[in-house]
């Protein structure tokens, strides 16, 4: 078991510079944006050092939402997902691109088609998310799922990264009967953020 207490904060704050340089040279690119920044999220999950305790704790409520990073203009956002043991979500879809890392623990993955009001829709296919692993979505490319923490006996952590502030996105959760959506918009559990901006404990 890592010792989580001493974080090197550094390691977000080069994810966030290097991930708003890609959003500036791609733009509306989703594509070429997905491809530099699967490479960048999957450095920064690689090691597992730099995460504050207070971005990780689960609750018993539910699923945790931490907001970790909200670029400036909202073009993205950086989120941890802690997931006590049996915590799921509801089937949902995201209305912007999203990259998902999975960091400590392991991730399901029930994934859905677009859902047709007034009709039943199923899963279309489900998969494990190991430590490492980063799922991608978005309208174009697959939108809707379920995720739950794949462990019974301890909690799950992943890493998020919209392509919009997720937590001010009007977006769907949907009945898997009738396809019928109802919009939510998520907020977060945190009223406070990381601070990357201070490196004076750096050697």
């Amino acid at each position: 078991m890592q010792d989580h207490r001493m974080t090197n904060i550094a390691r977000l704050r080069d994810f966030v510079t290097a991930m708003t340089d890609v959003v500036n040279r791609h733009g509306d690119d989703e594509a070429a944006t997905l491809a530099a920044g699967r490479d960048l999220l999957g450095d920064l999950i690689g090691t597992d050092d730099w995460l504050p305790d207070q971005f990780a704790k689960p609750s018993t409520e539910g699923y945790r939402q931490y907001l970790l990073y909200c670029d400036p203009r909202e073009r993205f956002s950086v989120v941890s997902f802690v997931w006590g043991p049996g915590q799921r979500t509801p089937v949902h879809d995201h209305c912007v691109w999203g990259m998902v890392g999975v960091m400590r623990g392991a991730e399901r993955c029930e994934e859905y088609g677009n859902p047709v009001r007034g009709e039943a829709f199923g899963k279309t296919g489900e998969h494990r998310i190991e430590p490492g692993g980063i799922d991608l979505v978005s309208p174009d490319i697959g939108d809707v799922h379920v995720v739950s923490n794949a462990l019974d006996d301890r909690p799950s952590i992943s890493i998020h990264v919209y392509g919009g502030n997720i937590g001010a996105v009007r977006r769907h959760v949907f009945d898997a009967d009738s396809g019928e959506p109802r919009e939510f918009i998520s907020g977060y559990h945190n009223d406070v953020i990381p601070n990357l901006w201070d490196r004076s404990a750096e050697s």
